[in-house]
């Protein structure tokens, strides 16, 4: 069996990840108690269902403790879990709450909305530490579509390297575990022809190619992450997610990101994802 978890904070999208596995032909199951995840993974293989997809959140009340551990016992039985951690700002989360005027799960009279997605953020530390992070904050629900139909596309490969460009005026990306700041390499910003282009045009690629600084950074970068890159397989992490920051995200960063994951890509699974592009 394929099994997805989809988790998260409340407000980040869980519905529209779902749906797209529904779309894809997963058997698909909404706010299932986390207590119940084994005895459901039980039936579901028996009566025949390959491609299963589940969300679990705070919605599962107490036993949301045990999911860590169960998701450890179905790895040991050969099930194929993969677990899809979807995030967003504070603020960003407060403003959707204030479009579709929804309750947050753990709201009550003690509990202001912020307090509410602090504590829901508290609650998910442990399982969002097993998870592969998206960070949907600045994403529109097309581009999540097409970064969840990426991420199932490798769910269950081994160790997924993915490499994300973004721009520091919008804040570092909180699905980053490595970042690296590419802000003092030269701008093709202020070339009045370069500007209206990104990182993956030719005429950028070749004037960033051009540039030796540019290259050191990269070879610096490249050198870093194959160096480690056997300590967090070790580590039996799934998903390892590079984060390379320019000031707009638009050059500078997305070179690097596009010609970091071409070379990594003979070496295992890869995504790419262009923040500020999306």
């Amino acid at each position: 069996m394929q099994l997805i978890l989809i988790t998260g904070l409340s407000g980040s999208g869980k519905s529209v990840a779902l749906n797209v596995l529904e779309d894809s032909s997963f058997y698909c199951v909404d706010n299932l108690p986390a207590k119940l995840l084994p005895e459901l993974v039980g039936f579901l293989t028996a009566a025949g269902y390959e491609r299963v997809a589940l969300s679990i959140d705070v919605r599962g009340g107490t036993t949301l403790t045990e999911l860590p551990r169960q998701i450890a016992d179905l790895k040991r039985a050969g099930v194929e879990v993969s677990v899809l951690f979807l995030d967003a700002k504070a603020d960003t989360l407060i403003k959707r709450y204030s479009e579709t005027r929804r309750r947050h799960p753990l709201s009550d009279s003690a509990l202001t909305l912020p307090e509410c997605i602090a504590r829901e953020r508290e609650l998910l530390t442990d399982i969002a530490d097993l998870a592969h992070r998206v960070d949907t904050s600045d994403l529109s629900p097309n581009t999540l579509r097409s970064w969840v139909k990426d991420f199932v596309g490798l769910a269950g490969s081994g160790l997924t390297l993915l490499f994300e460009s973004f721009g520091y005026k919008n804040g570092i990306p909180l699905d980053a575990d490595l970042v690296f700041d590419v802000r003092c390499l030269p701008n093709p910003h202020y070339d009045p022809q370069l500007r209206p282009l990104t990182g993956k045009d030719q005429t950028v690629i070749d004037f960033l190619s051009a540039n030796s600084d540019t290259q050191k950074m990269l070879d610096d970068i490249r050198r870093f992450v194959e160096n480690w890159l056997p300590s967090f397989n070790r580590d039996n992490r799934s998903y390892l997610t590079v984060a390379v920051g320019c000031t707009g995200g638009r050059h500078r960063s997305v070179y690097l990101a596009e010609v970091l994951a071409g070379h990594f890509r003979t070496q295992t699974p890869v995504l790419v994802r262009h923040r500020e592009l999306s």
